[in-house]
């Protein structure tokens, strides 16, 4: 399962995060890996199954 990097920023903005959100865009490639990148995920408080589920891509 791979996560859309916009949908993690889009989510990150909509709650004011901003910080947070250059974070990720400067850190995580386009295609977000939940394997890989699980643990900043949970950090973020991002379920990655429910990510995956709402991804349209």
């Amino acid at each position: 399962m791979i996560i859309s990097k916009a949908q993690v920023l889009s989510i990150l903005r909509e709650r004011g995060q901003n910080a947070r959100a250059d974070f990720v865009d400067r850190e995580l490639p386009e295609r977000i890996d939940p394997a890989q990148h699980g643990g900043l995920l949970a950090t973020l408080h991002l379920d990655p199954s429910k990510l995956a589920a709402a991804d349209p891509a």
